[in-house]
């Protein structure tokens, strides 16, 4: 997984583990984030 962006990196382990990235999120301070960047994506072109 050379050269791709951490991000989506973790999005495709994610996805690969059967969780949808875009809604796990975390609570900080009152604030949810996500914990991946809202602009991550799964690379596809990686998956079997």
């Amino acid at each position: 997984m050379m050269g791709m962006h951490i991000h989506n990196q973790n999005a495709t382990i994610l996805h690969l583990l059967g969780l949808n990235h875009e809604r796990l999120t975390l609570k900080v301070q009152g604030r949810q984030f996500h914990l991946t960047d809202a602009h991550s994506e799964i690379v596809k072109g990686i998956l079997v």
